[in-house]
């Protein structure tokens, strides 16, 4: 095996450690198990994703973050249905920003602009994703904290710099 290789299984190997130590330091991050194709290709089913929680800060357009879903966004799935769920999406648009143009009309400001203290949220897979196009602006208030994408092995075939 050459040595990126080795450093990198390494790395993925000691992930579920560092996240338990970190977790145990104060619970400022969580380690989250992505279930759906709405973040494909930058998180894939069966991906962990370290979240660093970050009460009361508002992320950045193009964070990538775990919010409280905001609604049924399963088939099936029902307002009020007992416990938590968290999705991975990224963030579209902050305060301040203007409304993207798919955002539902029963979700639009008068002003045209991202309310304070709200997010527009889309999954980087449109086809497979329920997101703000669907449930409007989420507050700012639901999101768990911001994720840390794995580092993906490289795709078969492609070539690995050895450093030589």
């Amino acid at each position: 095996m050459t040595a990126p290789v080795t450093v990198l299984l390494t790395l993925l190997a000691l992930l579920p450690v560092l996240a338990w130590t970190m977790a145990r330091r104060g619970g400022r991050t969580v380690v989250v198990t992505v279930s759906g194709p709405s973040m494909e290709p930058t998180l894939r089913p069966g991906d962990r994703v370290l979240v660093r929680r970050t009460p009361g800060a508002v992320p950045g357009r193009g964070d990538v973050v775990v919010v409280e879903e905001p609604g049924p966004c399963r088939p099936g799935d029902r307002t009020g249905a007992a416990g938590t769920r968290w999705v991975v999406k990224r963030v579209a648009a902050v305060p301040g920003d203007p409304e993207p143009p798919y955002l539902p009309a029963w979700a639009r400001h008068p002003s045209g602009l991202v309310p304070a203290g709200r997010l527009v949220l889309l999954g980087d897979n449109p086809a497979g994703s329920r997101d703000s196009r669907h449930y409007g602006t989420v507050p700012a208030s639901r999101v768990l904290g911001l994720a840390t994408p794995p580092p993906h092995p490289p795709a078969p075939g492609t070539p690995v710099n050895s450093g030589a």
